[in-house]
């Protein structure tokens, strides 16, 4: 009896052992199956974007642009050579590529300089398609006016033509400061497709006072400027057209975006009236108005503004209290107005603060 009790305790042993012997290679089959495959298990990843893949195929990346047949950009000819594309006056949505900006086009003799490009890789590419209808000359420069993601993220796509990409001084700094956190947030707003090929492209040269660029026979008066809209913001003037480019210094009917200084742009605004221009093509809006009338508005909405916030800080007032009353009087003469005003609001207590009569 014992005899067979051992004997089938044993034979139970060895087939507890082949079950075992089994498991472990399906167990090894299966990890090895699912390492070809890519799937095995390893540590946690963020996905990748698509400005992180550096694997993207040519095709590919022509398929990242979904919204580019929403239609052609149209260019408004402005005076004889010059060219503009008049932004959305809207915030960054997928609907508009985030092309919520003006953008120049002035074509010389030799070569054509663009002034600002867009808001996307997407954006910026369909405008160099619009400006290849006009001409085949060179594009000799692109010309940044400030760092705000609707005026630069559209460089990408001319970084083929080979420019030269001109900037204030302070330019190349604030896109690294903030270019990162600019791209993070209009992929959220824009959609990761719609900003796929944009990428951050500092100026390779630097404008430190004024600066001419000539295109044949067509000279551009560059000015680098003191802190107003921001701490580098850039004009272009020229003189055959007597037009200036002015950038987000003078915003028309979009709610002025204060992200500088409010006592450096209401003196700027003062100064810049000298400018011998006669039109204007503002960042926001127009796109060709009369000079200096144009610039009038603006100035009134920051007075006004000042006003309202000293006033508040005289009485003991708080920014929160800022944000609510500053300026309201003016909400009917201005787009976006809810969008922008009380961080304008925000932004003039900040700097005003400590300095009350």
């Amino acid at each position: 009896m014992k005899q067979q009790r051992r004997l089938r305790r044993a034979k139970t042993s060895g087939r507890i052992k082949k079950i075992g012997q089994g498991l472990l290679s399906l167990i090894i089959a299966t990890a090895m199956c699912l390492q070809v495959s890519g799937a095995v298990a390893q540590p946690a990843q963020a996905p990748m974007k698509a400005k992180d893949n550096p694997t993207k195929t040519a095709k590919e990346k022509v398929t990242l642009c979904p919204s580019h047949q929403a239609g052609p950009v149209v260019l408004t000819k402005v005076a004889n050579d010059i060219y503009v594309r008049k932004g959305a006056q809207d915030i960054f949505r997928a609907e508009n590529l985030a092309a919520i900006a003006n953008v120049g086009i002035i074509i010389g003799k030799t070569s054509i300089a663009v002034i600002d490009t867009g808001g996307s890789y997407c954006d910026g590419k369909r405008i160099l398609t619009a400006i290849r209808q006009l001409s085949d000359k060179p594009i000799s420069h692109v010309i940044n006016t400030h760092s705000h993601p609707d005026h630069v993220f559209g460089n990408a796509a001319f970084e083929g033509e080979n420019p030269i990409f001109v900037g204030h001084q302070g330019l190349a700094r604030a896109m690294r400061e903030r270019g990162g956190h600019y791209l993070d947030n209009l992929e959220r707003l824009v959609g990761i497709e719609n900003m796929a090929g944009t990428k951050i492209i500092p100026p390779t040269r630097e404008v430190k006072t004024t600066l001419t660029l000539n295109l044949g026979e067509r000279p551009l008066l560059l000015e680098a400027h003191k802190t107003a809209h921001t701490n580098h913001d850039l004009t272009v003037f020229d003189p055959k057209s007597k037009i200036l480019f002015a950038g987000d210094l003078l915003f028309h009917k979009h709610t002025p975006v204060l992200d500088g200084s409010l006592k450096g742009w209401l003196t700027l605004m003062q100064d810049m009236q000298k400018i011998p221009a006669k039109q204007v093509v503002p960042g926001h809006g127009g796109p060709i108005l009369s000079w200096p009338a144009a610039v009038k508005p603006q100035q009134a909405y920051f007075q006004n503004l000042a006003k309202d916030i000293k006033a508040i800080l005289k009485s003991g007032g708080t920014m929160a209290e800022a944000q609510q009353r500053a300026g309201k009087a003016q909400r009917q003469s201005w787009l976006l107005f809810k969008e922008y005003n009380a961080r304008n609001a925000a932004a003039a207590f900040a700097e005003l603060e400590w300095d009350v009569e």
